[in-house]
């Protein structure tokens, strides 16, 4: 995993936190929510990681005119067989790159629900699993909104975690610019991982202890979500596991085996912000209701066992 970590930071400059994050992600087996303006690389992002590991990659260029079978696929006749084939629509591969989701029409989003959440994608009536590992990383630009259709609660919430990439700093900037004339960096990042590589690293992940102190402040922080009066939707129970296991992902990467409270409050606002639906009176963003809520909290003592 850190040979993967310093590939990306090869293409990706300045963004040390943000190339974690994503790292975790994938080793919770969970999907990643990149949100920025454009131009800040989130496509750039999502492709390092996708040409940093020998496995299946597709790109799903998200448009209006989008159908759900482009996505899911489609059983079509063939005049040569007499018979139905099954053409495999975008999600039958490892890492799907969903970009510019938002522009996409609800009925075309709603094609992932099923895949992103089971791992499987049904087509008239029968039932196909995805292979393994599985990534939907998607992208969209929260400024433009028209021609946009925003994700609904229920997209958003099968997102493990949601990323923002902001604007490089002067150092990182200027190590982009000096590398303009050259060839694209994508074009140099060489394969460090195998899909049989990550599926190792993320059965050894999910052994890393949660233990029942940690279990609880997950818990707390649930319960002030649901109980904040300026929330109208808090922390679902899926939500609550997101957070488990983006903690479990963080410990591991950080060589622990046993998550910490300081884990789970490092990576809480990167889950829990985008699942946290604020009242029409709250004079606070999602975001900052989530920070709030942090450092309202109780943080238990560390321990190893719980």
């Amino acid at each position: 995993m850190n040979r993967l970590i310093d590939n990306i930071k090869k293409v990706i400059k300045g963004k040390d936190a943000q190339i974690t994050l994503l790292a975790a992600a994938l080793l919770a087996k969970g999907h990643v929510l990149i949100e920025d303006v454009p131009g800040t690389g989130k496509t750039v992002l999502a492709r390092s990681l996708c040409k940093s590991i020998n496995a299946e990659f597709r790109r799903v260029q998200f448009t209006p005119d989008l159908l759900p079978s482009d996505i899911t696929g489609i059983n079509f006749f063939n005049m040569k067989t007499q018979d139905f084939v099954l053409k495999k629509g975008g999600v039958f591969t490892n890492i799907l790159l969903a970009d510019e989701i938002n522009r996409a029409t609800p009925r075309t989003q709603s094609a992932l629900l099923e895949c992103m959440e089971e791992r499987q994608v049904t087509i008239d009536g029968e039932t196909y699993a995805l292979g393994e590992p599985f990534m939907v990383i998607a992208t969209q630009n929260p400024i433009e909104i028209q021609g946009t259709y925003p994700l609904p609660e229920a997209q958003l919430d099968r997102f493990l975690i949601r990323i923002t990439l902001g604007y490089a700093d002067k150092e990182a900037e200027m190590k982009i610019l000096g590398d303009a004339n050259a060839s694209h960096p994508l074009e140099r990042i060489e394969t460090v991982m195998s899909a049989d590589d990550v599926r190792a690293e993320q059965e050894r992940c999910a052994r890393v202890l949660a233990g029942g102190a940690v279990r609880e402040y997950i818990a707390d922080l649930g319960a002030a979500t649901r109980n904040h009066d300026k929330i109208r939707l808090g922390l679902s129970t899926r939500g609550l596991i997101a957070l488990k296991k983006t903690a479990q992902a963080f410990a591991y990467l950080n060589g622990k085996k046993f998550v910490s409270p300081r884990d789970v409050k490092e990576i809480a606002p990167y889950v829990m912000s985008h699942r946290i639906i604020t009242r029409d009176y709250a004079d606070k963003s999602a975001a900052a209701l989530a920070g709030e809520i942090l450092g309202s909290v109780r943080v238990p003592t560390e321990s190893a066992d719980g």
